[in-house]
């Protein structure tokens, strides 16, 4: 159900300009790349957004899967509570707010739009339900089947090992994009099927801090490319870690996300300033007919972690990397993000470079603000 401001802003177009002038200032403003991150309530900014303004949306919203139960990650027994955005309010609480914020995405949704929502069985019938009371466009359901998924610890259930993606369009009347020439050259020459086996996200996808549903950056590729041109504006109203900004701003998409968590703002900032900041690192040696034996000493433990300076700026990552150079092969032949020296060490030890000797390591720091 449309909030009061989205329903007055459709009967008069003048008062939408006048409450496009009252949205807040984006957490994170990239004009080159055109991605812009605010932080509150969906709910509360997509009614300030001008409608038919957004050409797709991929949305990961909460799946009330906070009980209070047990779950498997990494071999132990963990809680699955992940937060009070993610705790159930009872069906009919969880089915209306579903309404509310598909319904605030279906206003700003372009006439010829698309949607993506994915989740577990635990929300994602109320999602499709709702869709088809909004009178939107059922257009695929997807499968995606997670490799290695957490074994049921219950042993009373069948593993769960997929979640479902319902792709659907703004209304019945919409011509949705479908680049289908380009799906059935990915899968091979043959018509791209609605069952995805995609991997979870890799080790470096959460190198900037974690999130507890994290998506890969190669699911939403895949969604990008299947539904959105270069240019088009994708939004992303529960944007957690920052995938679909990430994939976007690869793909050459514009991207518009909204995130009502501080850190998770900050984390998925951190990880797209990653994307537009490359860092190159040269070492000169030189020769000597002596190589003489160091000791090699972190320093840093006494350093100040904060700047002494009030400069407009919040730190959004921090990262020490540690490059191993060979005795013989004088050259890089081990790299680790650890957080001390002895940490590397170990890392080196227990790596298949460990078989050359070491003739010095290398420490970089590296410390990425976002300008205030």
């Amino acid at each position: 159900m449309e909030s009061q401001s989205a329903k007055s802003a459709i009967e008069n177009p003048k008062s939408e300009i006048q409450n496009l002038k009252s949205l807040p200032a984006p957490a994170f403003h990239d004009p080159k790349h055109q991605i812009d991150i605010y932080q509150g309530d969906c709910l509360e900014l997509l009614p300030l957004r001008p409608q038919n303004s957004v050409d797709m949306i991929f949305a990961d919203p909460p799946y009330f899967l906070s009980n209070n139960g047990i779950t498997c990650h990494a071999g132990r027994m963990v809680s699955v509570n992940k937060g009070a955005w993610d705790r159930s309010r009872g069906p009919d609480a969880n089915h209306e707010f579903n309404r509310a914020w598909l319904a605030a995405c279906q206003r700003v949704l372009k006439p010829n739009g698309t949607i993506w929502v994915s989740g577990t069985a635990h929300v994602i019938h109320s999602v499709g339900f709702a869709m088809q009371q909004l009178g939107m466009k059922l257009l695929n359901d997807i499968t995606w089947i997670k490799p290695n998924p957490p074994p049921n610890l219950s042993c009373r259930y069948f593993t769960h090992a997929t979640e479902t993606l319902i792709w659907a369009a703004k209304n019945l009347k919409s011509r949705h994009t479908f680049n289908y020439r380009l799906m059935k050259e990915l899968a091979g020459g043959r018509q791209m099927k609605s069952v995805w086996q995609i991997d979870p996200p890799e080790r470096a996808e959460k190198r900037f801090g974690k999130h507890p549903t994290q998506k890969p950056v190669a699911l939403l590729e895949r969604i990008l490319l299947a539904s959105s041109k270069e240019g088009d504006l994708v939004l992303d109203p529960f944007m957690g870690s920052g995938t679909t900004a990430v994939a976007a701003v690869r793909l050459r998409r514009a991207a518009l996300a909204v995130e009502a968590a501080e850190d998770f703002s900050c984390l998925a900032s951190g990880r797209l300033l990653a994307e537009f900041v490359w860092v190159g690192a040269g070492v000169d040696y030189f020769e000597m007919g002596l190589d003489l034996y160091c000791l090699f000493m972190d320093r840093s433990n006494g350093m100040p972690t904060k700047s002494p300076l009030h400069l407009p700026s919040k730190l959004v990552h921090r990262e020490r990397k540690f490059y191993f150079v060979g005795l013989y092969r004088r050259e890089i032949i081990f790299t680790v993000t650890a957080l001390s020296m002895e940490e590397a060490w170990h890392q080196f030890q227990s790596s298949g470079a460990s078989k050359d000797e070491v003739f010095s390591v290398i420490k970089t720091e590296t410390e990425i603000y976002l300008a205030q």
